[in-house]
């Protein structure tokens, strides 16, 4: 499906057909275009980035490649191609044609879906606002912009819902999340991994790897809604996701290389003092972005999300591969508890316990990327396993929060300790400020074409088949 390019908001959705929607969009895109060039990153508005533009929706045309300045980049309103016949998957509605408008009774439910999902996009953008002042490399620095623009573009997909099918709501809604901000004391972002702050470049490639997965599998779960617009939106969407989960993992992964060469030229021990990011610090980074991404999913047992499932709103990872009777009246699940100073599985409602079973679902998948990891500090022979944390550890939402569990808490390796233990010890399971300190220390910029910081591999190959040392970025 072509995307107009000729419009003021390129769209693939007719939006010339409907000049009420027209005008309504192109009132709130000044805004957007204002709340960029106050919030989105800092300096580089004027310099020409190598980026990714969609020009259609299908497998051919949504990676249209090209040297563009930010602000002039064609944010717009791509849905994926409709499906036939498309029904209700789930539900107590499963089976009926899939909703085209909102159902009236499920109105509040979904705008709320639509606004929190959508508050994430500007706020990745914010959090991110600093970094280009220390890019590694001009090929760290695009695909940092990269990740920008598709967060702004993502937010436009879920400002088109609000502003197409609720009305002033939702358009009050679509002007609230360009006045919320990442971090502000009086305006917050809805939720907490959104209002952290993403000071430097490891923060940033942990945030890409474990936050944006969580919005893989969000995004993977509300596009099996019965409200076909929202379905058709997150499936494009998510072919932009894989992108930043991408820049996540190499990044990651550069790091680790780095580290390992600087421990065989050197020794372990000397790793900082040459000027690379040590891999003990690395696994306190994962330690803290791992544990602040699994709160996303939200409580263990959640009335909301059995509410969202059973209305046909939001359903499970690919829902239609799941062999049960997507009703879920009477299946069980198992969950993780802690039993006073023990952990036990019990069987619960599966209904009731779906944020668990996305939660599992993405900790595997998390779980596969370390192991790529842990391949790269094998193959230089050293003695070091990178491990994800126990899924209690550091936990602020749900049973493991540490106010569920009178006061106890737990290691990264799963041992249930007093507050005196955590209070002695987390210092060596979290960045410190010492540790934060001296990452940021090292993000000093490097702008020459095919140069890299020395704390950071260069990658294995460029984007879009250009070579490493490609300018990426003009900054002339």
């Amino acid at each position: 499906m072509a995307i107009d390019y000729q419009e003021r908001i390129p769209n693939n959705v007719d939006l010339s057909e409907d000049r009420r929607l027209q005008r309504a969009l192109e009132a709130w895109q000044p805004n957007y275009l204002q709340w960029w060039q106050e919030m989105g990153p800092t300096e580089f508005q004027a310099h020409n980035v190598y980026l990714r533009t969609a020009v259609s929706v299908d497998s051919k045309g949504w990676a249209n490649f090209g040297h563009v300045k930010m602000p002039d980049y064609r944010w717009g309103i791509f849905l994926a191609e409709p499906e036939q016949d498309r029904k209700v998957n789930f539900g107590e509605h499963k089976g009926e044609a899939a909703w085209q408008d909102v159902p009236g009774e499920y109105r509040g439910m979904l705008r709320r879906l639509i606004v929190t999902q959508g508050d994430t996009e500007p706020a990745s953008v914010e959090q991110q606002r600093q970094l280009g002042l220390t890019a590694p490399s001009l090929y760290d620095l695009r695909n940092l912009f990269q990740v920008n623009v598709e967060e702004g573009r993502h937010l436009w997909a879920m400002v088109y819902l609000l502003h197409g099918y609720f009305g002033r709501d939702g358009r009050e809604e679509a002007d609230a999340m360009l006045q919320r901000h990442s971090g502000d004391v009086d305006k917050p972002r809805i939720l907490g991994a959104f209002n952290e702050k993403t000071p430097d470049w490891l923060s940033f490639y942990m945030f890409t790897y474990f936050t944006d997965r969580d919005g893989k599998y969000q995004l993977a779960s509300l596009a099996e809604s019965g409200f076909d617009p929202l379905s058709r939106t997150c499936r494009f969407m998510l072919t932009e996701e894989a992108h930043h989960m991408f820049v996540g993992e190499t990044g990651v992964g550069r790091v680790i290389q780095r580290a390992c060469e600087l421990t065989n030229e050197h020794g372990e021990d000397a790793v900082r003092k040459m000027g690379g990011i040590d891999l003990p610090t690395v696994q306190k980074y994962l330690n803290f972005h791992f544990s602040v991404s699994l709160d996303l999913f939200g409580s263990e047992r959640s009335t909301n999300a059995a509410n969202f499932f059973s209305m046909g709103l939001k359903g499970r990872f690919e829902e239609t591969k799941i062999d049960d009777d997507h009703k879920l009246g009477n299946d069980i699940y198992p969950i993780l508890e802690l039993d006073g100073e023990k952990f036990v599985t019990r069987e619960d409602n599966a209904l009731t316990v779906i944020n668990e079973r996305l939660r599992d679902e993405y900790a595997i998948d998390c779980g596969r990327g370390v192991r790529r990891w842990n391949q790269i500090i094998k193959r230089h022979g050293i003695n070091f396993e990178l491990k994800l944390p126990h899924r209690a550890f550091n936990r602020q939402i749900g049973s493991f929060n540490q106010a569920n569990t009178g006061g106890l808490q737990v290691s990264p390796d799963g041992e249930v300790i007093a507050e005196a233990a955590w209070t002695e010890n987390h210092g060596n399971w979290l960045p410190t400020e010492a540790d934060r300190a001296f990452v940021i220390g090292l993000m000093q910029p490097i702008t020459e074409p095919g140069k890299y910081a020395a704390w950071i591999a260069p990658p294995a190959r460029g984007i879009n088949n250009q070579p490493i040392d490609f300018e990426y970025v003009r900054l002339n």
